[in-house]
């Protein structure tokens, strides 16, 4: 797996988002995948059912990965018409190392997988 960083990756993503529909349970919430017309696409969509919701990107990690995934999250918040559904409660890049999670100056979540917690 560690020759085929594409594969690990995919993996990766399919493990984070098992573990945010568990979490997901515990908050009342569903996780879903998005993608518009026009490929932006959003790793998943945790939204509750009193109407918050979270927009979350999953990288193994890196700043490139992160500085990526933290614009993908940026301009798909930035094309949502806020006068028909609130704007997201946060955005958030999950990663796969790190002991802490951060906020970026920009405002989008670094949390590490094993930071989550139910």
């Amino acid at each position: 797996m560690l020759q085929d960083p594409k594969s690990f990756g995919f993996l990766f993503e399919n493990l984070c988002i098992r573990d945010l529909r568990v979490y997901a349970q515990a908050l009342d919430a569903e996780v879903f995948h998005y993608r518009d017309r026009n490929n932006l696409e959003c790793d998943a969509v945790m939204h509750r059912k009193n109407g918050t919701y979270g927009l979350i990107e999953i990288k193994l990690g890196g700043l490139p990965a992160i500085d990526h995934g933290a614009q993908t999250l940026l301009e798909l918040a930035g094309k949502i018409d806020t006068t028909k559904m609130p704007k997201p409660s946060f955005l958030m890049v999950l990663v796969g190392a790190g002991s802490c999670a951060y906020r970026r100056k920009d405002g989008v979540l670094v949390v590490p997988i094993g930071c989550l917690k139910p």
